[in-house]
């Protein structure tokens, strides 16, 4: 196919999803290198995030312009190489996320700058969605999040909770403070359980450096915030495991999970190179056959388009602090981060990606669950 074919063919595509070249709408793009066309269709997803790096094309808003490629759906209209193709069965039977490589993320992504993460996050330091529903701002909406968990938790005073994949502290500090409850936190970043434990001094709040396999205790909650994206498939049923034995008889479990609308073996080509190595999304089936014949699953909330807002906001303060930043990160990761933050707005825009809260018991509550919102 000839390259003038090829850049026919790209064109056709994103006039399919209603974006011109060099138009006047704000998710319209300007291509400055006319090898776009072919590394895009010949890689994806992989090679659209690369172009962006690597200056080939532009666009005002970006986050829009993802919004229409995906809503669209042209990524399912671009050539699957032999290679993926490979890669995809490979994924079936290769654990990608084992405890060798379980690190592999926190040291790719946690562990590049705390000061970057306090430049874009709200005070407290969530990095997981907020919870828009009456908030009105970034600070606001992480509050509520963290208020609605607790909430869902039921907990009482003295209570136990383990908070698998604890981040940078946020919730176990809430919990800590809010609830009169010990809080054991687990992360593989080593940058996240430094901070963790300075944010968290003073309260009966350890912070544990380990892998989720290796937990052991019991407890009267269990709680995970985006973590089980990291999991991967062949070890879900591991991960549901382990949270079973630790968690007592009458206790409560709370998954926090990004989620995809098919069941996947892998996750975007790109995000997976530069932002979460060994990351996989879920399925809705795939939670439901890890859990049976261990819980009882009460209450499952999909607040996916609050994550849209949380990431715009990300993003804002990511820019408005860049000039601070940009003394540690060069232009490539500044369009990186970008193509991160408004990329995965864009795909939550879309309803391509979901943010489940789900909870969990071992034998099913007497009288059922009376569900939050």
């Amino acid at each position: 196919m000839s390259m003038n074919a090829l850049e026919l063919r790209g064109v056709q595509l994103l006039n399919a999803a209603g974006v011109q070249v060099d138009g006047d709408n704000p998710w319209d793009i300007q291509i400055h290198n006319q090898a776009f066309y072919q590394r895009v269709l010949n890689q994806g997803a992989l090679g659209l995030g690369e172009a962006y790096m690597d200056h080939w094309w532009d666009c005002q808003r970006l986050d829009q312009f993802i919004e229409q490629v995906i809503s669209a759906d042209l990524e399912a209209k671009v050539q699957v190489t032999l290679w993926m193709r490979l890669k995809l069965m490979l994924y079936q039977i290769v654990n990608y996320q084992n405890q060798r490589r379980a690190f592999q993320v926190g040291e790719k992504h946690y562990d590049i700058g705390n000061h970057l993460f306090e430049c874009m996050l709200d005070s407290r330091m969530n990095y997981t969605c907020g919870y828009w529903k009456t908030a009105r701002d970034l600070e606001q909406a992480q509050l509520d999040k963290l208020e609605l968990v607790a909430k869902k938790l039921m907990l009482r005073s003295g209570m136990r909770v383990l908070d698998i994949g604890c981040g940078f502290g946020a919730l176990a500090k809430y919990l800590a403070e809010r609830y009169d409850v010990s809080i054991v936190g687990v992360t593989i970043s080593k940058e996240q359980c430094h901070y963790a434990r300075k944010n968290c001094e003073g309260l009966p709040v350890e912070i544990v450096l380990q892998d989720y396999r290796h937990i052991s205790g019991q407890f009267d909650r269990v709680v995970s915030l985006g973590m089980f994206e990291h999991v991967g498939q062949l070890n879900y049923q591991t991960y549901m495991k382990v949270v079973h034995q630790v968690l007592k008889e009458d206790g409560l479990f709370l998954l926090h999970t990004i989620g995809s609308l098919t069941s996947s073996v892998s996750t975007n080509r790109w995000i997976e190179k530069y932002i979460f190595p060994n990351g996989m999304l879920p399925s809705i089936a795939q939670i439901g056959k890890s859990i049976e014949g261990l819980f009882v699953m009460e209450d499952w909330q999909n607040f996916g388009a609050d994550y849209d807002k949380t990431l715009m906001a990300w993003d804002k303060n990511f820019r408005q602090h860049w000039d601070e930043l940009k003394q540690q990160y060069d232009d490539r990761f500044y369009r990186m981060w970008q193509f991160y933050l408004l990329g995965s707005a864009g795909s939550f825009r879309a309803r391509q990606l979901q943010l489940w809260q789900i909870i969990f018991s071992r034998q099913g509550l007497r009288g059922g669950y009376q569900s939050l919102r």
